[in-house]
């Protein structure tokens, strides 16, 4: 599905709003909220008077309409400032992009205005402890029951878990197909209802401050009305689509995450000294910026790519996995090579060296592991020989 263009003009005037925004509100408190794993209430009303809840949402159901790229853009912005603000957005995205493309009028009508002011908060109810990146193998079942379905199963490392009240639920709805992902269905889950609540939470090594739960479902029964396009086992596809969606925003992520480290790296350069001058006067450390700057420039580059034909609506599985195993990969390196530069103080607490460096892995394993993403590359370059 095609997506409309964001002017130019259009775009710089969102994505300044969006910096201010960040400087303004979001820097200031972020190093407290992480440290004391934090959940950022009083930002959501600033974020949804912005239309973030809403960025790519249709205008005609309240949304703001921009395109991917656009979208790209603002979690970057946001990422400079603290990378876990952005997964309040995140899953959010993916549902919305599934109810847009694949949903029903009616669904549409019903949910998306209200995703679109932060009314509803998204999320995906998707990985299982026994099936994270083998989607195919998860054990939540879905029976119908006349007029509703049945939900029984245990979902885990749930984004957006406890503030969230509105999912991406996948189960199986025929478990006997083979293979599995056949009979898998996609249902809008929206809470509160009976037989559903929160389990543990997750305690982090980074991506604090936004809540990450296991979620039980125990009989919960939902109208069938909730199933995404009235039509059972096309839950694997539908998700899947909207997974290139997510590797997209967090690989902009990644590359937000890795410039907030570069330009404190830069900054350090100019002002500390050793043997008798400022240490970015050193080769060895403008050679390391002037690998990070690259990275960094071709990472940004790669989102930009994936995204501007998710906008065309073309098919872009491979650049969006390969810009998120890029993004990911780069800004793990680019982030050591930070605090490098920033010697002993940039292993502190004292700066958000320490931040960027315990957020990156999460990019990396995010949105499937980049081993996964290697696979979806391999495949289709193999896929696309052949044929």
């Amino acid at each position: 599905m095609k997506s409309q263009m964001t002017s130019d003009l259009d775009r710089r005037q969102i994505i300044s709003a969006v910096r201010e925004f960040v400087q303004r509100d979001v820097n200031p408190v972020a190093p407290k909220y992480d440290e004391e794993d934090i959940y950022p209430h009083e930002l959501i009303p600033i974020m949804a008077e912005l239309g973030l809840f809403g960025i790519t949402i249709p205008v005609e159901y309240g949304g703001l309409g921009l395109d991917y790229k656009t979208f790209a853009m603002i979690f970057e912005e946001i990422s400079k400032g603290w990378m876990s603000l952005s997964g309040i957005l995140g899953t959010h995205h993916l549902l919305s992009h599934i109810i847009w493309t694949y949903g029903s009028e009616d669904q549409k009508s019903e949910y998306l205005p209200l995703m679109s002011t932060g009314d509803l908060r998204g999320g995906l109810a998707l990985t299982e402890s026994e099936a994270g990146s083998d989607v195919g193998n998860i054990s939540t079942l879905a029976a119908k029951d006349g007029e509703e379905y049945v939900i029984n199963g245990r979902k885990m490392f749930i984004s957006n878990g406890e503030q969230g009240n509105v999912f991406a639920l996948l189960a199986k709805t025929d478990p006997t197909c083979d293979p599995g992902y056949r009979g898998i269905s996609c249902f809008i889950f929206r809470t509160p209802v009976k037989g559903f609540k929160v389990g543990q939470h997750i305690d982090k090594l980074g991506y604090r401050g936004i809540d990450t739960v296991e979620l039980i479902f125990d009989d919960c029964r939902i109208s069938t009305d909730n199933l995404i396009g009235h039509r059972e086992g096309e839950g694997f596809y539908q998700v899947m689509d909207g997974l290139e969606v997510g590797r997209i925003n967090v690989a902009a992520r990644a590359v937000g995450v890795a410039q907030a480290a570069f330009d404190a790296a830069l900054k350090y350069a100019t002002q500390r000294e050793s043997f008798g001058k400022i240490i970015g006067r050193h080769q060895a450390i403008q050679l390391k910026l002037a690998d990070m700057a690259s990275k960094i420039h071709a990472a940004r580059l790669m989102v930009y790519d994936a995204a501007e034909k998710k906008d065309q609506g073309q098919r872009n599985d491979v650049e969006a996995a390969m810009a998120k195993l890029f993004a990911s990969e780069m800004c793990g390196e680019v982030v050591m090579e930070a605090m490098r530069i920033h010697g002993g103080v940039g292993y502190t607490k004292g700066l958000p060296i320490e931040r960027y460096y315990r957020d990156a892995p999460l990019m990396i394993i995010g949105e499937g592991t980049n081993e996964i993403m290697k696979l979806v590359i391999g495949r289709r370059l193999l896929e696309n020989y052949i044929n």
